[in-house]
């Protein structure tokens, strides 16, 4: 218990003895009391509500972690952990996707010939499966596990969990890639021709229909800190959109070539993207720049909860770690699936050390050590929930639903005041421009025909001159107004023994 209080305490406290002034050191005894007590709340209450530490493989002396295998790992874990890794093969419908709940208790399984499975990975027993006879290209959960939308051959389909179908969205035509905004509700797609559609899963309203105009596409991911939905195009670039917005709020050039993947850190601020030139780039979108760039080529990339970057292509896949904090990602683990097995999806399980990973032959599961949380906020996600808790949930969500205008690049704006704009003073072409366009204003005014002899040629030319001078006087007090006087300036008598004389030439 003391350890762990040493660990908030903020340093050891300055020596008082010194001090003249007995009210100030008083004040600063009764400061560093407060420090300590506050110390000892925050170590106990990580006593009782963070009981599990997280930890990473560390090698023996100048052994490398990525050189330790799976079978290795296996036989050092215990029991419960060791069934977490499988391999689950089903060659006639792959390659598969995977999808888990954001509590990672459920998995949606979805084979590119059309079946799919929702899987409760605490009991590793399948809830329901079901063949819809067609193509399906992806698989997400919406708010909870009770319902899924799956990407087909010619519209994306919502189901309950018990296989029934709900919902045919045709606006979205053949949807290459699916995304579910928790926070909005909102269900993202982008299709064959590049359109990206937001609609509301809540009143099933269309919220944005927008033609990105770069493209056929698979790429795309959410922003998991401000729900900015990032797509990837072939000509390199990654465009970032929200649902307000017809134009895209950053465009980024990533690669020379077509953009292979890309994924979020859970703190949103770092983007990894993957190009066909064979470099995996990682990018700090605070200021937009590369942090680094790490050799190889990449079908799909996922970032762990606590920040490890899986990557694969073909039957290989690669862990690397940020382990000195530093931002600074190196080799970790290593996997390499039976030769052959075309890797088509890698994603972490949430508060597991569990990293999924769907191929041409079905799906495996394989351990990567200190890749999950291992304390989980029963608020936030809760692998353990009942259906009461998970009906309140819902209710507590929708309650919570943020509208799709306050999704933006930097959400922290919101709340925030506006600073007042400094009015730009006009230029003296504006100037002159707008004393024109008021001298023939007031040349154009139509006259009133008067009767007797009121309505001369002459009387009319001499109000339309008054006019003008009335229009150009604003004009000219504003030029008088700003010229400085100058010595020549008439001055009272009584005052003109004191203007300055001109030094003789």
């Amino acid at each position: 218990m003391d350890m762990k209080k040493k660990k908030y305490l903020r340093g050891e406290g300055a020596s008082l003895k010194d001090l003249k002034d007995k009210k100030l050191q008083g004040q600063l005894v009764v400061q560093e009391e407060l420090f300590g007590k506050s110390a000892a709340a925050a170590a106990k209450a990580e006593k009782w509500l963070m009981p599990s530490e997280g930890g990473y493989l560390e090698g023996d002396g100048i052994e490398k972690t990525w050189r330790i295998k799976q079978d290795a790992i296996a036989s050092e874990v215990d029991i419960l952990s060791s069934r977490k890794q499988f391999d689950i093969v089903l060659p006639d419908f792959g390659p598969y996707t995977l999808e888990f709940t954001p509590s990672g208790r459920y998995m949606a399984a979805a084979g590119r010939k059309g079946h799919i499975a929702i899987v409760d990975m605490k009991n590793m027993s399948a809830i329901k499966e079901l063949q819809v006879r067609e193509t399906v290209r992806d698989v997400v959960f919406l708010h909870n596990e009770l319902f899924f939308a799956a990407a087909q051959k010619k519209y994306p389909y919502i189901y309950n969990r018990e296989g029934t179908e709900l919902h045919c969205m045709k606006e979205h035509g053949a949807v290459l890639k699916l995304q579910f905004l928790r926070n909005h509700f909102l269900l993202a797609s982008i299709n064959k021709f590049g359109q990206l559609h937001y609609q509301d899963v809540t009143t099933g309203q269309m919220v944005a229909n927008v033609r990105t105009g770069l493209g056929r596409t698979d790429v795309m991911q959410v922003n998991p800190f401000n729900g900015v939905v990032a797509v990837g195009h072939s000509g390199g670039t990654v465009s970032m959109w929200k649902p307000t917005s017809a134009a895209p709020l950053v465009k980024m050039l990533c690669h020379p070539g077509p953009v292979t993947a890309l994924a979020f850190h859970p703190n949103g601020h770092l983007m990894a993207t993957a190009g066909m030139e064979k470099k995996i780039k990682i990018w700090d979108l605070r200021k937009f720049e590369v942090l680094q760039t790490l050799p190889g080529h990449c079908k799909s990339l996922d970032f762990s909860q606590k920040g490890l970057l899986a990557t694969a292509t073909g039957s290989f896949v690669q862990v690397y770690g940020d382990l000195s904090g530093s931002q600074n990602y190196s080799r970790y683990m290593t996997h390499s699936v039976a030769k052959g097995y075309q890797v088509k999806k890698v994603t972490f399980r949430p508060y597991e050390d569990v990293l999924g990973i769907g191929h041409s032959m079905g799906w495996s599961s394989i351990l990567i050590p200190g890749s999950g949380e291992p304390n989980f906020d029963s608020w936030v996600a809760n692998p353990f929930e009942t259906s009461k808790q998970r009906r309140e949930k819902e209710i507590r969500t929708l309650l919570d639903k943020l509208p799709p205008e306050t999704i933006m690049l930097d959400p922290t704006k919101i709340g925030s005041v506006r600073p007042e704009r400094k009015k730009e003073k006009p230029s003296k072409e504006d100037r002159e421009a707008e004393m024109e366009a008021a001298i023939e204003e007031a040349k154009n005014i139509h006259m009133k025909k008067k009767t007797k002899g009121r309505s001369k040629p002459s009387r009319i030319a001499k109000k339309k001159q008054e006019a003008v001078e009335k229009a150009k006087k604003p004009f000219l007090e504003q030029h008088t107004n700003k010229r400085k006087p100058t010595e020549e300036t008439q001055l009272p008598k009584s005052l003109e023994r004191f203007v300055r004389k001109k030094a003789a030439a």
